[in-house]
């Protein structure tokens, strides 16, 4: 039984991460008519809306909750989605889709670093060398193409939403650790905060135009399966699965991404920028790995 639970987990992580990759491909295609504000509030916002029944049952986690406990939860909605969600869209309309994962596999190094200043973590020699390797890699990917993938806006949107990322980290461990409710509860709540935030600057500044079927279909798919419901695969999976595991299964999205932006949206690779993008993956996983032995020992 325990093995048959083990197996079902992983295939529902590989599942999950296939589905988060896929999203990179939708909200590309979504961008053609959407504006990436406004597209980013309709998804999480209709998402939140999947999730109210399990938030209803949970009502009796919410009602104790206290003003520090409201603060992180919206504090964490506020810079996970809004701040993250709505700069990744909004890279997207600028910067290819691989490039732009490869940048956001700096945000374990972002998290690492601030660890150090924000938790008095040390980085360890194996940190060191995963870090070198990421560095190595995103050499190796940019540096003999001469090119970053689109706009200088769009490296610039792409390094702030990596930093945004790594902030909703570790904000996300702090509240994890506290345990302030369950995951259902702590999404709900966060992705509802940050979905209104999202609608509200993104009807503000760019509108909500007439969309077509199309646009609601692909909106309807990313907030319902691959936000929704991957998320609670994902949640589900993490009963079996350890850190380490869910860090090497979530590490494979920047080749999934990577291959599925080559058949669907055109964007080519050569061989050095595979091997690059393979540098990084191995790379960030070390420094995965590391921290999840940390935190391991934390909660023992």
């Amino acid at each position: 039984m325990r093995r048959a639970s083990y197996v079902r987990s992983v295939l529902e992580a590989l599942l999950v991460t296939f589905l988060w990759s896929t999203s990179w491909v939708l909200i590309k295609w979504g961008l053609v008519d959407i504006p990436p504000l406004t597209f980013a509030g309709l998804r999480y916002g209709l998402a939140v809306l999947f999730l109210l029944p399990g938030l209803w049952k949970r009502r009796e986690e919410v009602r104790p909750l206290g003003m520090r406990e409201w603060s992180a939860l919206l504090l964490l909605g506020i810079v996970f989605y809004t701040l993250t969600q709505g700069g990744q869209f909004l890279t997207l309309r600028y910067l290819e889709a691989i490039p732009f994962s490869l940048f956001l596999s700096f945000s374990p190094i972002v998290v690492a670093i601030a660890g150090v200043f924000a938790l008095n973590e040390r980085l360890r020699g194996l940190q060191w060398l995963g870090i070198s390797l990421v560095l190595a890699g995103a050499l190796l990917y940019f540096v003999p193409s001469g090119t970053w993938g689109g706009s200088a806006l769009g490296v610039g949107l792409a390094i702030f939403t990596v930093l945004a990322n790594g902030g909703a980290a570790l904000l996300g461990r702090a509240v994890n650790r506290a345990q302030l409710a369950s995951p259902l509860v702590v999404t709900a709540i966060s992705m509802g905060t940050g979905a209104i935030l999202l609608l509200a600057v993104g009807a503000g500044a760019q509108g909500i135009p007439p969309l077509s079927l199309r646009s609601w279909a692909i909106i309807g798919w990313l907030a319902f399966v691959n936000t929704a419901l991957a998320f609670t695969l994902w949640n589900h999976s993490l009963r079996s699965l350890t850190a380490a595991q869910s860090s090497v299964i979530n590490n494979t999205m920047l080749i999934q991404i990577a291959v599925l932006a080559w058949l669907f949206l055109g964007e080519t690779l050569g061989w050095l920028q595979v091997l690059g993008l393979l540098i990084v993956a191995a790379g960030t996983f070390i420094v995965q790995l590391r921290r999840s032995k940390t935190e391991t020992r934390h909660r023992e």
